[in-house]
């Protein structure tokens, strides 16, 4: 069986870097990590994951807790994590939460037990005081938490006033907002918040759905009867901004169940430049996150507070319109 003595000849280390590697300590150059990776490829070194977590306390673990699994923008976020976690030597221990409260306590004390590196944290609805005696890193995605380590966001606001500009200047006059969840405080609050207040210094006529969203919609992502009310009673739609691209392709499926057609009849913007935008006919004009350069930095910040290095309390990733695109399938990037 290998042993870590005969990693490091090897690779033409020594031990303590090949230690230093394996346990994530100091900088490590990523030639060095690949090095010592193939190496314990080639000789097929298991490293003692319990001694590893015995000595530092911790594993090379990060529990990640999302609240939909199967949405299609979570997904790609956690394909996003595992690459960047993987890069810098560390696994993830995932949970699918559904939102609900219970879950979530209960994944804490999961993640606790296993002496997770640290805890990404993906869920909009968990009450901040449930993190003040962590005691592990905590960095969420798309919310700022008192007692959480840092924040990676990206500018929910100016997406939205980005939607708003450009449904603007394809000509429409009757533009709607349609959000999956208004109940509890989300992202997609602050989407809202940018395109209505774009609209109104530009006097874009926002239409009012004026009724609370039933969360169990959020839950189950089935948005066809909200859209076939929504459509019923606003006949003079001709500008939609949809706060994922997940209702904006049941969007499509509706209006052309009705014989609308988009985008001559309604212009159509989603958000999260999923992969469903490029899968429904005519493809989705969509706000790009920067889920990857997420991901990477959310991962980033994690390992640097698990080091007792200092990290930013919140950090925000700005956007821009990418005009090189036309209908329909304006891709805009943050």
């Amino acid at each position: 069986m290998a042993t870590l003595k005969d990693v490091a000849k090897e690779t033409g280390l020594t031990v303590s870097t090949v230690s230093r590697v394996l346990n994530n300590r100091g900088y490590i150059s990523s030639n060095t990590r690949e090095k010592v990776y193939d190496a314990m490829k080639k000789l097929n070194y298991q490293p003692n994951e319990l001694a590893r977590s015995l000595s530092k306390q911790t594993t090379n673990t990060i529990g990640v807790i999302v609240p939909h699994i199967d949405h299609p923008y979570f997904a790609r976020l956690l394909s996003s994590l595992e690459t960047a976690a993987y890069q810098n030597g560390y696994k993830l221990l995932l949970f699918n939460s559904r939102e609900r409260d219970e879950k979530e306590d209960e994944y804490m004390e999961m993640c606790k037990a296993s002496r997770v590196a640290g805890i990404i944290l993906c869920s909009g609805s968990v009450e901040t005081e449930r993190f003040r005696d962590l005691n592990v890193p905590l960095v969420t995605i798309e919310r700022f938490l008192e007692y959480g380590t840092s924040a990676v966001e990206c500018d929910n606001r100016q997406g939205g006033r980005l939607a708003a500009q450009h449904l603007l200047e394809c000509g429409c006059t009757n533009v709607i907002y349609l959000s999956g969840e208004n109940a509890v405080s989300m992202p997609a609050d602050d989407r809202a918040l940018g395109f209505m207040e774009l609209c109104g210094q530009e006097g874009l006529h926002c239409l009012d759905p004026g009724r609370e969203i039933d969360a169990r919609l959020y839950a189950s992502l089935d948005y066809h009867a909200y859209i076939e009310k929504i459509l019923t009673e606003f006949p003079e739609i001709d500008g939609i901004f949809a706060s994922s691209d997940v209702i904006a392709a049941q969007v499509i499926q509706i209006c052309s169940k009705r014989g609308i057609k988009i985008p001559e009849q309604i212009r159509l913007v989603g958000f999260d430049d999923s992969s469903i935008a490029s899968l429904t006919t005519p493809g989705i004009t969509t706000i790009r996150q920067p889920v990857r350069e997420m991901a990477e930095m959310a991962v980033r910040m994690l390992i640097r507070a698990e080091r007792k290095e200092i990290v930013p309390n919140r950090t925000t990733l700005a956007g821009y319109f990418d005009s090189a695109r036309k209908l329909p399938d304006i891709t805009l990037d943050f």
